[in-house]
């Protein structure tokens, strides 16, 4: 999700509320911490140079069990962010800490902003010979038929 369009849902919506990918909510008294344009500049396995950068927000939870951030306080930290930091329109990427930092990206269904899981690829497969997957066939997959493979057809 791209900060104009978490803009976008503010503007329609009351409460602000986040899932984890396993459904749990994130407490309802969270906080924004920050607010963050984070650049990476890093090198590929197949020695290509690259640049990212993203729209990074940070939540948290305190003890202050009666806080509830709306959705026009919300905007209101965005557009200050976006001013001071001169905030572009990029993906956003949320931490928020569980066991340890997690870092999501950002989705929204069912009233509900979605933290969702990432994942890492290698960039430069070209480079790295990485095989093609093969279709894997399992003994539990084979059935009795003509065409399936036993041990005394001579096939195995």
């Amino acid at each position: 999700m791209k900060l104009s369009q978490i803009k976008k849902i503010l503007e329609t919506t009351e409460k602000v509320e986040f899932s984890l990918p396993s459904g749990e909510l994130v407490p309802k008294h969270f906080h924004v911490t920050e607010i963050g344009r984070v650049e990476k500049k890093f090198m590929d396995c197949g020695g290509n140079i690259r640049e990212e950068a993203i729209i990074n927000f940070q939540l948290w939870t305190a003890d202050d069990y009666d806080h509830r951030l709306s959705a026009q306080k919300l905007t209101s930290i965005i557009e200050a962010s976006e001013k001071e930091l001169s905030l572009e329109d990029l993906e956003i990427e949320v931490e928020y800490q569980s066991n340890t930092i997690g870092k999501y990206s950002l989705g929204y269904t069912g009233g509900k902003f979605i933290l969702e899981n990432q994942t890492t690829e290698c960039l430069a497969v070209d480079s790295c010979f990485i095989p093609e997957e093969k279709d894997r066939y399992y003994a539990t997959s084979l059935n009795n038929s003509q065409n399936s493979c036993s041990p005394e057809s001579g096939c195995c």
